[in-house]
């Protein structure tokens, strides 16, 4: 993740803050990266997939059994977060978006996984540049972030209520439903990340959706129906390519 300035460290530093989201997201995410990159042919190399802002490593772990044979390597700027991970998964660096940049060098990943981390970014753009870097020509992104959009939070809206994933203070929780503060920053609609994506050096962009692991259990029937329409569901689920390949 970006390395934020001094307050929001120490946040996301904190261990009562979530850093790992639903297994469903994970695996859906896994799959369809799995489907992109194909089948690991015998005596080729592996491909190698960052997982920028890794967390503590669970959602790396459910994709590593997705994407076996390929390598697979958690990156975090959290200390704490990467004590975790490594519990889980069997590489893990320190790197940050920015100050330098992450610690790879430009063409060098055939993936980068990027789950639920640009919500909690000050500089997207500038996060956007550094994939793409570290990415070779022709290389995946798949990347996953909350939906403005989303079925209920349009009801919501309508209502006059706070949209769920919003957040106005990193204090508390104001207007909206739920008790948990997790820090982020900016949400998109799959319209405008479609944008965002493409204007940014990437090509290809699929929009699929996913469940949040959070909805009301009487909710997750129709919050699963929903992803059959991304731009109505929980969570988006963002592939492309970097440009140029």
């Amino acid at each position: 993740m970006t390395g934020p300035p001094a307050s929001l460290r120490d946040f996301y530093e904190n261990p009562a803050v979530p850093v790992a989201s639903g297994a469903a997201r994970s695996l859906r995410q896994a799959r369809l990266l799995a489907r992109a990159l194909g089948p690991v042919r015998s005596g080729a190399p592996p491909a190698t997939i960052l997982d920028i802002g890794c967390g503590d490593g669970s959602a790396a772990a459910v994709a590593a059994e997705v994407l076996a044979g390929h390598r697979l390597v958690g990156v975090d700027w959290s200390q704490d977060a990467l004590r975790r991970a490594r519990a889980r998964i069997p590489w893990t660096v320190r790197g940050e978006l920015t100050d330098g940049g992450l610690p790879f060098a430009a063409g060098s990943a055939d993936a980068v996984l990027f789950s639920e981390v640009i919500e909690h970014l000050v500089d997207p753009d500038a996060a956007l540049d550094e994939l793409r870097r570290v990415l070779r020509p022709g290389g995946h992104l798949m990347l996953s972030t909350p939906n403005l959009a989303a079925w209920y939070n349009r009801g919501l809206l309508l209502a006059g209520v706070q949209p769920v994933f919003s957040e106005v203070s990193m204090r508390g929780v104001h207007g909206r439903p739920g008790t948990q503060v997790v820090g982020h920053l900016r949400l998109y609609t799959a319209r405008a990340l479609r944008g965002f994506l493409t204007a940014s050096g990437f090509e290809g962009v699929r929009i699929a959706g996913a469940p949040y692991h959070d909805v009301p259990r009487p909710l997750r029937p129709l919050d699963r129906a929903a992803c059959r329409v991304p731009s109505m569901a929980s969570i988006l689920l963002a592939h492309a390519r970097r440009a140029g390949g």
